[in-house]
């Protein structure tokens, strides 16, 4: 069954990558928000595969049901179909300059479904490499985050939204609340990714170890 889906798998991405589409150009029909929060299981976890645009190359079980897209509809798509407007975009940029640098680094993300449907997630993005060392693109394992964290990054990511609301230009919104995001790890004299783990008492991962 493994083999057979894997097969498949390479099928479909090299049927949409021999379509020749310029990815940069792709524009998927988003869905309104209904404002209903979905969830998925403690246990499960999300994964996806993507290159080095960001364009999907995986997507497994759970990250197919939860979003509620087929397989073929997530492959060769940007991850960016997922997408939540509510999402603040200096979270996004933050994540693609670590990545840049070839660093692995967790951030609450929260999704929107193919029918409008939202849900967080507690997402470990990584680097992946093929054998010969050089960057191919991207790995991500998304959990469900605690309602610990949550309380505290709902109000954050309004008011980093609320910042960037303030500009008629999308990047000099995405500069302001990035640099907001700096103030508050520097007030705090903490890291970014000290940051995250102070959110919560313990993670889904911690939780799932014990």
């Amino acid at each position: 069954m493994v083999v057979a889906k894997t097969k498949r798998t390479q099928k479909i991405f090299k049927t949409r990558k021999a379509m020749s589409v310029d990815y940069e150009k792709i524009t998927t029909k988003r869905p309104l928000p209904t404002g209903r929060e979905i969830s998925f299981g403690e246990s499960e976890i999300i994964v996806s595969k993507t290159d080095l645009r960001g364009v999907i190359t995986y997507a497994n079980d759970v990250f197919v049901r939860v979003s509620g897209y087929t397989e073929e509809e997530l492959l060769g798509e940007p991850h960016s179909i997922l997408r939540h407007p509510a999402m603040p975009r200096c979270v996004f940029y933050l994540l693609w300059q670590t990545l840049a640098a070839e660093q692995e680094i967790f951030a609450y993300v929260l999704n929107m479904a193919k029918n409008g449907d939202e849900y967080w997630v507690f997402a470990h993005v990584t680097p992946s490499y093929d054998l010969s060392g050089k960057l191919i693109g991207y790995h991500s394992n998304r959990r469900v985050p605690s309602p610990e964290a949550l309380a505290k990054v709902r109000p954050l990511y309004a008011s980093l939204l609320a910042e960037e609301a303030k500009f008629s230009s999308h990047k000099e919104g995405m500069t302001s609340s990035f640099n907001a995001v700096l103030k508050l790890l520097s007030d705090n004299k903490i890291t970014y990714s000290q940051f995250v783990f102070s959110l919560a008492g313990q993670t889904k991962l911690e939780n799932s170890i014990r």
